[in-house]
Parts: C-alpha cells; structure tokens; sequence
C-alpha cells in the first residue's frame, strides 16, 4: 500500500479475550459476542491471541470451534500459538476438526521459541522431556507436515472393527495454505516465505541494525516478500479510534496509551525486542499516521489488536469505528454476509 487512495483489502482484529478468574463465563461469552459483531460490522477476519496461566484465553482453537458455529463468513484465526505449547500431531487434528466445522475459514498463526516463563512452567509441561524437546522451525515442519496430509503412522487399514488412517484426521484441504507464522526478525520472516506460509507482523519486531520500529517493519516485510512474493503479509499494530468514543473513554485511551509508550522509546531486554507506539485518535488521524508508516505501507490486509483490559462496552466502540470510519478512511469496504 504506497500511498494514500490505495485500498486496504482487508480489515481484521485481534483480542486476548479478558475473564474473572472466579467467573470465566462471562469473559469468554463476551469474546463470542465480539467475533459476532465483528461478522456483522463486516469484518473479514478475527484473531485470538494465547494467553496461557495468565486470565485470558489459554486455548484459543476451543473458543474459534464455538466461534465457528455461531458465524458464517467471517475469517477465524490464532495470533498466535506458541508451538512449544503443543503436541504438533494433537494440535494437527484440533486445528483440522475447527477447520472443517468452519467450512474452510480457519487462520492458524503460529511461533517457536521457549515459552515466556521457560524455567517456571518447563516442569509441567515436559516433566521428563524438557531438556529433549526441540523448540526450533523442526517443531513447525512437523505441524505443517501432518496438516498436509502427511504420514504420521506406517499402518492404515482394519484391526478388528477398527480402521485406522496412516494420516491425521480429520483431513481438510486448503488448511495448509491457510497457515501463518508470527515473526519479529528478518530470519523468521525469509523462513516463512521459504516454508511457503503466510506471514503474521505485529506491535512487536527486534531491533536489527535499526531504531525505528516502521523501517524494521518494512525491512521484515521486503524479507518475506523476496521470498514469497504470493504469500499474504498482515499487519497488526494496536489502533484506538476515538470518534465516537464517550468522554470517559476518551480519557481512559489516552491513559492507556501514556502509560504504555515509555517502553517504546528504545529495544527491551537481551533481546532487544522493540514495540511499537499504540495509535490513538480520530480515524483520520490514525489514517494519516498509517499511510506515514513504511511497514502499513507494505501490506494490504491487517489485524488491529485491541487494547487489553478495556470493557466490553469500549470494545464495541471501537470495532464499530474501525468498521465504520477507519476502514472507510483506508480504503476498505465492508463484506456483509
């Protein structure tokens, strides 16, 4: 998207899904609410992001099955599932089963790496295995492997009354090309396109040999393209439109937003990972900052995530001027079912 009066193709958004930890019903039922009335502003695709010992949604392809059943055209997806997490063959035959309930409309994102708080959880989760574990791109080439199709057992055929299959089931077609991986780095980025899956970039990058968060952006998403030029690229920076936001709101944004941009100012921890300043104002004006910024200048499809811990009510606001004033400003025009 180089410049102004070049239409974005597509708009999504993307929540960790909030609950009481004495009442999560609320919570996740408000989540479904959201998905819903996102299908109805006419967004193309919505997005659930990990959150596990934490009270927010642990595991995202439950709440996207009943998410699934409850819409019709909208995009569902994960940004995204931290792969360390999961059994690659057992995450194949959840992701296949959401996606055939879907009819088709499953988005997985997907990452590798130790999980966040590695030396407190590692015991749990891998009480024997730890250490064995392979936490690499090995991990994901297994998951797209039986995603496939491809053998995850030399037998198939009857036993008995039983009949096996030497390959997971259920079997969806087109899920493999429905695959993304969630990158910060050049590295992750040429080794998406190279593994032919899509790209996912968010409010986070490391900083390589740069100190703008826009040019590391773009820099990740010419990386890709070089090595995938067909592969779909999207963009998921945290926006809060204020335009009909209530005074309250108002002032709770911009709180928001003040208390989160000291960490922006330069790359944090060993890693040096950077984080991008949340964008809060009229539509026009977040309009005015994305066409200025050269990673949104890259793509034509992205992810607006919402801010954590606001209401149900203020997510309502916000979906509704991103659908109904943002994306107009960008180009975009709403899909109805």
């Amino acid at each position: 998207m180089p410049e102004r009066g070049t239409a974005l193709r597509r708009l999504g958004f993307l929540t960790i899904g909030l609950f009481d930890g004495d009442d999560p019903g609320p919570g996740h039922r408000s989540t479904l609410e959201i998905i819903e009335f996102g299908e109805q502003l006419g967004f193309d695709s919505a997005w659930l992001r990990h959150r596990h010992l934490q009270y927010g949604i642990s595991s995202p392809v439950a709440v996207l099955a009943a998410a699934s059943q409850r819409t019709s055209r909208i995009e569902l997806g994960t940004a995204v599932t931290p792969l360390a997490w999961e059994n690659p063959l057992r995450l194949a035959e959840d992701l296949a089963t959401v996606d055939v309930l879907s009819g088709g409309r499953l988005n997985p994102g997907i990452s590798v790496g130790p999980p966040m708080r590695w030396d407190d959880v590692k015991d749990a989760l891998y009480p024997d295995t730890a250490e064995a574990e392979d936490l690499s791109y090995g991990r994901v080439e297994r998951l797209l492997a039986f995603v496939a199709g491809e053998p995850a057992s030399p037998f198939a055929g009857t036993e008995g009354i039983e009949e096996y299959s030497e390959r997971v089931q259920p079997h969806s077609p087109g899920l493999r090309e429905r695959l993304w991986y969630g990158g910060g780095s050049r590295t992750s980025a040429q080794w998406a396109g190279e593994h032919e899956m899509n790209f996912l970039t968010s409010s986070v990058v490391r900083a390589e040999g740069d100190a703008d968060f826009a040019t590391i952006q773009r820099s990740q998403v010419d990386t890709y393209r070089a090595a995938r030029p067909a592969g779909r690229v999207s963009q998921g920076l945290v926006v809060i439109p204020t335009d009909t936001a209530t005074p309250e709101q108002r002032a709770k944004y911009v709180a928001y937003v003040e208390a989160r941009t000291p960490r922006t100012a330069a790359p944090q921890g060993p890693a040096r990972m950077l984080f991008a300043p949340d964008l809060v104002g009229t539509s026009e004006e977040i309009a005015d900052a994305l066409y200025a910024h050269a990673g949104f200048q890259a793509v034509d499809e992205v992810a607006f995530a919402l801010p954590f811990s606001f209401e149900h009510a203020d997510y309502v606001q916000l979906l509704t001027d991103m659908a109904t004033r943002l994306g107009p400003a960008l180009g975009w025009t709403p899909t109805k079912a």
